[in-house]
């Protein structure tokens, strides 16, 4: 599973830094690793919870806390779609993980 930084999450998303680590305090959701230095490792997972807080929030015009009580009932779904859910995440985590390989490759240039 790929890690990103606050800078390359804030490149990808389009979300500024500040407003990230607003988000961490108040989804529960979403919570990168700290290495030792402080530094945060994104997961693909949190860059899924990130995303899809920004199209709440900015699509759906939800608040911040509407869009995280929507997220913690969209975890509660029926099996069914919690398996679709699964999928689609999976998905996307494979496109960050492509998207990961192509950037890096392209910083060495």
């Amino acid at each position: 599973m790929a890690d990103f930084s606050i800078g390359e999450v804030e490149a990808l998303t389009g979300i500024k830094a500040h407003v990230l680590r607003y988000w961490e305090e108040i989804v529960p959701s979403l919570s990168p690793k700290m290495d030792i230095g402080g530094r945060r490792a994104y997961s693909t997972r949190d860059v899924q919870v990130i995303f899809r807080l920004k199209y709440l929030i900015q699509e759906k015009k939800f608040t911040i806390e509407g869009a995280r009580n929507h997220l913690i009932l969209e975890a509660d779904t029926t099996p069914h779609a919690a398996d679709m859910l699964q999928q689609i995440n999976e998905i996307r985590g494979d496109i960050l993980s492509i998207y990961k390989i192509l950037h890096n490759s392209d910083a060495k240039k």
